[in-house]
């Protein structure tokens, strides 16, 4: 292992270990970096969410309410959208393409809606098929409730598995105390759905009197990257924490990943949520960091594109506006890079299908990530 990387471990039960490793080895700034970036598409605001059709023509999501369609580098909007219910970090979140679109057409997108009563909102997923620059037969696949006013935690991100299944987050919607550890409540959970928006029977939860049959995980705050290993076929995510502890997860049916009764992290105020980092049945994260960073967006570098970097896992920060490369090694993080510091806010990042690293930058747009002659 390692000398510089710090594991925290406890014992679940008689046998069960559970380890999270802080943000050890601290993160690396090369002098001379050895890739560059061009701009894709400028003039959106906060690219919350993107994915692509091909190399030269994708979706991109405006936090706004705007569906984007970017093709050969020029932005053109596409209509049909639901109106977004803006609020705080809430609005048009994530959009992905549904497995067998060359054939169907179809998409999904997340979205902070109203719909019951009118007072606030909560994350929806929808589906949707593609006519170039319209949508028609938007259907509503899930609405998260109850409905609030506040601001924060929406999630929102999307991804599929490779036997059918659809997994979108939602966050705690700034109701810790209630939300995240309540199965028959929405919010602060990972949920799985069939593509067409029905439970699977599998879910770990269609059992449970009064449980949220979508439910997959729980004890989340606010998930906002998720991405699935590309030779594992596993679910990691990436969660904000609220001042220090944001969190690598790897997401597993039923799992209680224990928010807010387990953290590493403190209120932003500086006073304590609780002093339980670890209690029996909840799991710890992969990884995690002090202090925050901030993490959106996240996804695997699966191409030969760059050197070295097949493998690895990015991640946007927010908060201190550069990419982070983490090295990953046996479930342990043995390398931590800095790219594009100073960028601006990262939102996303998207593996193209032509092997290049795409990130949504707030202020920029989409810039690509060219890999230096």
């Amino acid at each position: 292992m390692n000398k510089h990387i710090l594991l925290v471990c406890t014992f679940l039960g008689s046998t069960a270990l559970s380890c999270a490793q802080e943000n050890t080895p601290k993160i690396e700034t090369p002098e001379n970096p050895n890739y560059t970036h061009e701009v894709v598409v400028e003039g959106i605001d906060i690219p919350w969410g993107m994915d692509f059709i091909s190399s030269d023509d994708l979706l991109v999501t405006e936090k706004s309410g705007t569906l984007y369609r970017v093709r050969n580098r020029q932005k053109e909007t596409v209509s049909g959208l639901p109106e977004a219910y803006v609020r705080g970090q809430g609005g048009l979140l994530d959009v992905a393409l549904h497995p067998d679109f060359d054939n169907n057409q179809t998409i999904y997108f997340t979205i902070s809606m109203t719909l019951t009563g009118d007072e606030g909102g909560n994350t929806a997923l929808y589906s949707a098929v593609l006519n170039d620059l319209s949508l028609s037969e938007v259907s509503l696949l899930y609405k998260a409730e109850p409905n609030t006013k506040k601001g924060q935690h929406w999630g929102s991100r999307i991804v599929f598995d490779k036997e059918g299944h659809l997994y979108f987050s939602v966050g705690d919607r700034g109701n810790r105390d209630v939300n995240p550890q309540d199965l028959q409540r929405d919010g602060g959970k990972v949920y799985r759905l069939n593509l067409d928006g029905s439970i699977p029977a599998d879910n770990p939860f269609v059992d449970t009197e009064g449980a949220k049959t979508a439910i997959y995980s729980y004890g989340h705050r606010n998930p906002q990257g998720i991405a699935i290993h590309p030779e594992t076929g596993a679910i990691w995510e990436t969660e904000h924490g609220p001042r220090g502890g944001d969190e690598i997860n790897i997401i597993r049916p039923g799992i209680n990943y224990g928010w807010p009764k387990i953290t590493y992290g403190i209120n932003y105020s500086g006073t304590t949520i609780t002093d339980d980092k670890s209690l029996p049945g909840m799991e710890q994260p992969l990884y995690y960091w002090i202090p925050s960073i901030g993490p959106s967006g996240t996804a695997f570098s699966s191409s030969d594109r760059y050197d070295g970097w097949k493998g690895n896992l990015f991640v946007g920060s927010l908060a201190f506006e550069y990419l982070e490369r983490l090295v990953i090694e046996n479930n342990q993080v043995v390398k931590r890079e800095k790219l594009l510091p100073g960028i601006g806010r990262v939102r996303n990042v998207e593996e193209g299908p032509d092997g290049y690293l795409y990130v949504g930058v707030e202020g920029k747009g989409v810039l690509k990530i060219v890999p230096k002659e």
